[in-house]
């Protein structure tokens, strides 16, 4: 948009200029009117979302521009997953108590007091679904990972809407290169992902603490073990899509294998490169470079013999 100069005018929001009307009242330069925006809104488009609308002629101006501020967007129906449970708005206020003086002391890093303290708001209220996933976190972090996987499973028992502790679960599956469990984690995961991300072609920031991206990755990475090709490369895009951070360098690696598989050298390549730029310090990137110098040889390869056969 190009901001106007008239005296009492906005931006030009139509792409047309201003009216005729417009320019004999002042020839200053371009610029619309204030009377002329009464009706001219900004809105977001995003499906499954309402948009609240910002007016332009409520706007004030600048001298180089005009900042319209946040624009709020509401779920346009109720999901039927959810990221955060209600059972702890139904704790007595002593396991309330108890989980919060837990999270503070699991933020200080006092991983024994958080821990004593997730242990007594589920001993209070032993439904206190938010409280066993916590516990699992802290004695993660304590590396009691038995007893980590006790508390997650125990929160996915009371409560299966509630997703962080299959994602935790689905972490831990990963790291013990079980894909089978992966898998149906992951799954759950994503069957029940309210905002349905798989639908979505597009680049999305998401600010919820439930990262969708570490799902679409591990999924992808389950697929790509069990040789489910297909569904391994259309997991790692929509990771790729929501990892804007990114969090998963190595989710370029698995794409580039991803890719080799299915004979899509090129792209391998490129997925190959991306990794190397984002972890440029990879303890691995000799043997990525190693690797990206086999698919380009196999990529001449390749297009020599479709040469060969046209």
């Amino acid at each position: 948009m190009e901001l106007g100069s008239m005296t009492d005018s906005f931006v030009d929001a139509s792409g047309d200029g201003p009216s005729q009307s417009s320019r004999n009242r002042s020839a200053s330069g371009p610029g619309i009117p204030r009377q002329e925006l009464m009706n001219c809104e900004i809105r977001a488009q995003i499906s499954g979302f309402r948009s609240r609308v910002v007016n332009l002629v409520a706007l004030t101006p600048t001298a180089s521009s005009i900042d319209v501020g946040p624009i709020f967007v509401e779920r346009s129906i109720k999901p039927k997953g959810m990221t955060l449970s209600a059972k702890p708005y139904k704790a007595p206020n002593d396991a309330r108590k108890s989980y919060e003086k837990g999270v503070s002391a699991e933020t200080k890093g006092n991983l024994a007091d958080a821990r004593q303290y997730f242990e007594k708001a589920v001993d209070i209220y032993p439904t206190y679904v938010d409280a066993w996933f916590q516990l699992g976190t802290v004695l993660k972090k304590l590396d009691q990972k038995e007893s980590a996987r006790t508390a997650y499973t125990q929160a996915t028992t009371i409560d299966s809407k509630f997703l962080p502790p299959y994602l935790a679960l689905a972490a831990m599956s990963y790291d013990a290169k079980n894909w089978t469990e992966v898998l149906n984690l992951t799954n759950h995961v994503l069957d029940l992902d309210p905002l349905k991300y798989g639908d979505i072609t597009g680049y999305i920031l998401d600010l919820d603490p439930m990262d969708y991206a570490e799902a679409f990755f591990y999924n992808a990475a389950a697929n790509y073990k069990l040789n489910n090709l297909d569904a391994a490369e259309k997991s790692g895009l929509k990771a790729a899509r929501l990892d804007l951070r990114p969090r998963f360098p190595q989710l370029h690696l698995l794409l580039a294998e991803i890719f080799a598989r299915k004979n899509n050298y090129a792209d391998a390549i490129s997925e190959a490169q991306t990794y190397l730029e984002l972890a440029p310090q990879a303890k691995d990137a000799d043997r990525v470079r190693e690797r990206i110098t086999q698919l380009a040889e196999l990529n001449v390869s390749s297009a020599g013999q479709k040469s060969d056969q046209n």
